[in-house]
């Protein structure tokens, strides 16, 4: 069992940037697949950013080039660098755990951290 504590959600200016963490604890495997969504009011919940168990990164288009993720695997803590945010931006970030692969689904959820952008 994987637990999942996000922390740095914040009211941003739009062009801002802003650091998310995710706490992971509960010993998590070495081959978890990490990936944080988002989710703006009234809208589906959306793939941001995945990191494979090899380092491998993937991002949705909107964010390609403006989010980076990342993992520090001593700290047991996931990161997203959000730069040059905009107001579409504005969501409930979730940082999320799977088992060995992102692919098909994933098992444990973080409770979410909001960040709202202001211009």
């Amino acid at each position: 069992q994987v637990q999942l504590v996000e922390s740095g959600g914040d009211s941003v200016q739009a062009g801002g940037s802003l650091r998310l963490s995710c706490a992971a604890s509960g010993s998590p495997a070495r081959d978890f697949c990490m990936a944080w969504f988002r989710q703006a009011p009234g809208k589906e919940r959306e793939g941001v950013a995945t990191i494979d168990s090899d380092g491998s990164t993937s991002y949705a288009d909107s964010v390609k080039g403006r989010f980076t993720i990342s993992e520090d695997n001593a700290k047991n803590t996931l990161y997203l660098q959000m730069n040059s945010l905009k107001p579409e931006d504005a969501a409930m970030y979730y940082c999320a755990a799977a088992r060995y692969s992102c692919l098909f689904g994933m098992d444990y959820w973080g409770k979410g951290a909001l960040v709202t952008i202001s211009s």
